[in-house]
């Protein structure tokens, strides 16, 4: 069985999403005649309290259309330095509307009023007019973490004084909503353009639709033109999403339950340094500097584990409707370590490993013996020597160097004078 957390977009339509697909009734959008696209949008805009939407191919174009409604070139666009506009969407924001970041560094993803303010440009020539502020609802980098609505309506209220628009990167929205049990119109109303994503946690296959106003849409609608984004018979994809909003949403809450579940296993595991809050159905995790993190990630796909990194020893898990009881508990097994689960750690803590094993099993396993021989394939003068200093810290120098003699290996061995030091004759 593979079980895939490299994200909530390996999702696959379910059955009964197919179905619905395939009952589609279909125009042509870019002619604004699919009856199936023009429900989904007039859906998700009386939901969120906007007058219109569009619906297009990714989020990633919902955000970069939105940017470029909102700024004019040259300006500047007030982000978290976490947010996915900054990180993950190729430079969109400079190539696509000449605009540069201001960036905050907030609390995973998330920044306050206070934070906000002093960025704000004046009206000086040597600087780019601030002309956006973008959040992220739930921040993917953050550890899906969401924001609290009372700072949301301090920045939103702030802005519309200051007549600043503001942008919401809703990926993951409806992990958001679920969480703190808010509405959509209690959302939509702090906001004057939201991109919310269909392939993530609400499992359609493609698509995201961006909400606004009626003058906000018609340039939308343009920018999309123009980017390539103008689908025909869209209205089976569109299908996918009016059927995930009536059927996917309450089901959320059981993927942040999972994640939770997820955290309490890797709570316990000597190999991670910390864990990120888990809030929603992201997982964030750090390995300890022993460990290195590809062989980690290739051990966990040996055991059918498919995760991404993160950055510097750092690893993510998403849980979505294709992660049930039977593949959850697949996945606790396989990162489940009471003590560390060896290949994914470094050799030399491998071998402490190895000859602690050899003294709970009275040093009779051929098995630990052979594992004791392709060790020293592996180990380095240095490394050996870090091992060395391993055992004697986990008092196991005994199997240790018994696991090296009964290989037939420790005369070849230059044995540091740390082994001198610290060991009796």
């Amino acid at each position: 069985m593979i079980v895939d957390l490299r994200s909530d977009t390996v999702t696959q339509p379910t059955a009964e999403m197919k179905e619905a697909m395939m009952a589609a009734k279909v125009g042509d959008d870019v002619l604004g005649d699919d009856p199936t696209v023009l429900e989904l949008e007039s859906i998700l805009a009386q939901r969120f309290g906007h007058e219109t939407a569009l619906f297009c191919p990714s989020g990633t174009m919902t955000n970069q259309i939105a940017i470029k409604v909102h700024t004019n070139s040259p300006g500047e666009v007030i982000c978290d330095e976490l947010a996915h506009i900054y990180r993950y969407e190729g430079g969109g924001m400079a190539f696509n509307s000449g605009v540069s970041n201001r960036l905050i560094k907030g609390d995973r993803g998330r920044f306050t009023l206070e934070q906000m303010i002093p960025e704000i440009n004046p009206d000086d020539i040597h600087f780019p007019p601030t002309q956006l502020v973008s959040l992220e609802n739930t921040c993917n980098k953050g550890g899906g973490c969401y924001w609290e609505m009372t700072e949301l309506e301090r920045i939103s209220t702030y802005c519309r004084k200051n007549q600043l628009p503001i942008h919401l990167d809703g990926a993951r929205l409806y992990n958001a909503l679920v969480a703190q049990s808010t509405s959509e119109l209690e959302m939509g109303k702090h906001f004057d353009s939201i991109s919310i994503c269909l392939s993530k946690g609400l499992g359609a296959p493609v698509g995201s639709v961006l909400t606004g106003s009626a003058s906000f849409i018609k340039k939308a609608k343009r920018i999309r033109k123009i980017l390539g984004g103008g689908m025909r018979q869209a209205g089976y994809l569109a299908a996918a999403g009016i059927y995930a909003l009536n059927h996917h949403v309450d089901r959320l809450k059981i993927d942040h339950e999972n994640a939770k579940k997820i955290e309490a296993v890797l709570s316990n595991n000597e190999a991670i340094d910390f864990i990120k809050p888990v809030d929603t159905n992201i997982v964030i995790f750090k390995l300890k500097d022993s460990i290195d993190s590809e062989n980690y990630l290739q051990a966990l796909a040996e055991k059918g584990i498919k995760a991404v990194g993160m950055g510097p020893q750092t690893i993510r898990f998403v849980t979505h409707l294709g992660i049930g009881e039977k593949e959850l508990w697949n996945n606790q097994e396989a990162v489940k370590i009471g003590n560390v689960d060896l290949f994914t750690v470094k050799p030399e803590l491998h071998a402490v490993y190895v000859s602690l094993h050899g003294a709970q099993h009275q040093w009779d396993s051929l098995i630990w013996i052979m594992d004791m021989f392709q060790l020293h394939k592996k180990l380095s003068k240095e490394q050996l020597s870090k091992a060395i200093e391993l055992a004697v810290r986990f008092n196991v120098v005994e199997p240790f160097l018994l696991g090296f003699q009964m290989a037939h290996l420790v005369l070849n061995l230059e044995l540091d004078l740390i082994i001198q030091n610290r060991i009796s004759p």
